[in-house]
């Protein structure tokens, strides 16, 4: 790969994996219009862990609190709320991990394509501002109760189906819970951590699997970029996030949708 490729693509990755506008829509249209070739996964590697690197860094007190409250909630048997919201994270990590090892491959074999990826833009995107215009309440994610994290751990799962978009699923489950915005992306972000993680370790035992050779140069101008963009996304998201809603994003996603039909139909 040249450095444009790996730049824009890093780019991408950074910023569609914590934006509620699907990651894999974008890099499957971005290669069609370009005519690039296939990344590989050893670069696929590279970018996660740079998403990764950049939630960790941004949301380093949150965790580093988070660890500390939930090592003394085993001990104490009393969580707080920063104990509380790690045990959300760690429990609705659960069902996607569950759906991930059941129907991963059926999903790669028979849904990723971008006419599903297309319908599950416009169909998610819909529901994404739905659930901003009608449902849309004042809490935080400290307020959660665990029927709250059930329902945003069981709808991550539905992050599988090409075009939901990891981010914009859970945030729209948290939005219908009552979750304020903020702390619906806030929440969002943290679960991402672990998603983030397992995918890392997966992609990095199918590429010691499969010896692909590595080029560390492009992969470490692919972790640097997304490292910096993923960062920049997330903080800026928070801060606007207040003001602009979810509308904006909800339009991307229903012209993105039909890009994809046009480009390859």
């Amino acid at each position: 790969m040249d450095w444009l490729q790996i730049v824009v693509l890093a780019l991408l990755q950074g910023l569609t994996e914590f934006l509620p506008v699907s990651s894999s829509a974008h890099l499957i249209l971005v290669p069609a219009l370009t005519g690039w070739p296939d990344q590989g996964l050893a670069f696929d590697v590279a970018l996660h862990f740079g998403s990764l690197f950049a939630v960790l860094l941004y949301f380093r007190r949150d965790l580093i609190s988070m660890t500390t409250s939930w090592g003394q909630s085993l001990v104490t048997r009393q969580p707080n709320d920063d104990a509380r919201l790690a045990w959300g994270v760690l429990f609705a990590t659960i069902p996607v991990g569950l759906a991930g090892l059941a129907f991963k491959d059926q999903i790669e074999l028979y849904l990723r394509s971008p006419f599903y990826l297309a319908l599950g833009l416009v169909i998610f995107g819909l529901l994404l501002g739905w659930a901003d215009w009608r449902f849309r309440g004042s809490r935080t994610e400290s307020q959660m109760t665990w029927k709250d994290v059930f329902v945003i751990g069981c709808a991550q799962a539905l992050a599988l189906f090409p075009g939901t978009s990891r981010a914009g699923i859970t945030i729209t489950a948290a939005l219908l819970m009552g979750l304020n915005r903020e702390a619906a992306s806030r929440f969002s972000f943290l679960l991402s951590i672990p998603v983030i993680l397992l995918a890392c370790l997966l992609k990095t035992k199918d590429l010691v699997e499969a010896q692909v050779p590595v080029d560390w140069g492009s992969m470490g101008l692919g972790i640097l970029v997304s490292a910096i963009s993923a960062f920049l996304c997330i903080h800026y998201f928070l801060v606007f996030i207040k003001r602009i809603g979810m509308q904006p994003f909800v339009v991307y996603r229903i012209l993105l949708g039909i890009a994809l039909l046009v480009v390859f139909y």
